[in-house]
C-alpha cells in the first residue's frame, strides 16, 4: 500500500479550513460556560476537531473517487488525483472510504458521549443523526447519479456544514443551548469557506464545463462568479463586525481584521484575473486566512 498516495488523496491542505468553524464555536462555547478550564485541555474540543477532520478526509476521498467515475479529471491541469492517475484503484479508494467512515463514526460517538453522557439521550440522538447526515453529504458531493457537486449545490453544502453546523453545533456541544448571536460568526465562516470553493471552481470552470460538472461558476459564468466571490468575502466581514458590535468589550477585539488583509488582496487578484489557472495559488491563501480569522476571532472574543 502506497501510504503517500492516500495522504495526497486526503488533501491535508484542506484540513485547516475544515476545523475553522469548530475553533470559533468551541472557543465561544467554552467561554460561555465561564469556567477556568482552558479550551486546549478540553477532550470535547479535540474530539470535535478529530471528527471534523474525519469528515473532511472522507469527503476528499469521495471527491477523488467520484470525479474519476464521472470522468471529471480528464485533462486536469491542477493537482493530480490519485484514482485517475492510477496510484490508487477505485476498489482501494472505496475500501479507504469505508475505513474512514468507521473511524470517524467511532470518534463521533465518543464525542457525543463526552458531550451528553447518558442524561441527554435526545441530544445524543440528534447529533448522531447529524453525524450520519454529514457522512452521507460528504460522499454524495461527487458520488452517485444525483451528486449535488455536479448540479451547483456544492456552495450550499459548504455553507451549511463548514459554517452553520460546524460553529453552532460545536457551540451547542459545550453549552447545551443556542445563543442566536452565534449564527453571525457561523455565517462568516460559512461564507469564507464557500469563497474557497468558489475560487476552486473559478480556477476549474472551463474543465468543469467541458466535463458536464455544472458548478455554480459554470451556471453563473466567470464574470458573475467573480462578483459572487467579492460578495462572499465582504459579507463575511460584515457579519463578523455585527457580532463584535453586539459583544464589544475592547478595541483589541478588532485585531481579527488582520486576517482580512490577504482576503481583500485576493479580491483584487480575482478582479484582475484573466487566466483561471493562475488562481491556484490563491486557494491556500484564502483557506489559511479563514483559519487565521477563526483563531483570532475565537481567542479575542474570549479573553475580554
Amino acid at each position: 500500500m502506497d501510504v503517500k498516495s492516500y495522504i495526497k488523496a486526503a488533501r491535508l491542505r484542506t484540513l485547516p479550513l475544515s476545523v475553522s468553524g469548530i475553533i470559533i464555536g468551541s472557543f465561544l462555547g467554552n467561554h460561555q460556560l465561564k469556567t477556568a478550564d482552558s479550551i486546549l485541555t478540553s477532550s470535547l474540543f479535540w474530539l470535535a476537531i478529530l471528527t471534523t477532520i474525519g469528515f473532511q478526509v472522507l469527503s476528499n476521498f469521495a471527491n477523488d473517487y467520484g470525479d474519476f467515475k464521472k470522468g471529471a479529471d480528464k485533462n486536469r491541469t491542477g493537482e493530480a488525483r490519485m484514482v485517475s492517475s492510477g496510484k490508487i484503484t477505485p476498489k482501494q479508494m472505496k475500501i479507504a472510504m469505508i475505513i474512514t467512515t468507521i473511524i470517524t463514526l467511532t470518534i463521533a460517538l465518543n464525542l457525543i458521549y463526552v458531550a451528553f453522557g447518558s442524561d441527554n439521550f435526545g441530544y445524543s440522538i440528534l447529533f448522531f443523526v447529524l453525524g450520519i447526515t454529514s457522512i452521507i453529504a460528504a460522499i454524495k458531493y461527487t458520488v452517485g447519479n444525483s451528486a449535488y457537486g455536479y448540479s451547483g449545490f456544492g456552495d450550499v453544502f459548504v455553507f451549511l456544514f463548514f459554517g452553520l453546523l460546524s460553529v453552532a453545533g460545536s457551540y451547542f456541544l459545550f453549552t447545551k443551548n443556542i445563543n442566536f448571536q452565534i449564527f453571525l460568526p457561523a455565517i462568516a465562516v460559512g461564507l469564507l469557506s464557500t469563497a474557497v470553493l468558489n475560487l476552486n471552481n473559478l480556477r476549474d470552470h472551463q474543465e468543469d464545463k467541458n466535463n458536464n460538472k455544472n458548478t455554480l461558476v459554470v451556471k453563473l459564468g466567470f464574470s458573475k462568479a467573480k462578483k459572487y466571490h467579492y460578495f462572499l468575502i465582504i459579507a463575511a466581514l460584515i457579519t463578523a463586525l455585527v457580532y463584535l458590535m453586539l459583544n464589544f468589550k475592547s478595541i483589541y477585539q478588532l485585531v481579527f481584521l488582520i486576517a482580512f488583509i490577504p482576503l481583500f488582496k485576493n479580491i483584487i487578484t480575482v478582479s484582475k484575473n484573466t487566466i483561471p489557472a493562475k488562481l491556484d495559488g490563491e486557494l491556500k491563501k484564502v483557506a489559511l486566512s479563514t483559519f487565521l480569522f477563526a483563531i483570532l476571532f475565537g481567542v479575542l472574543n474570549t479573553i475580554f
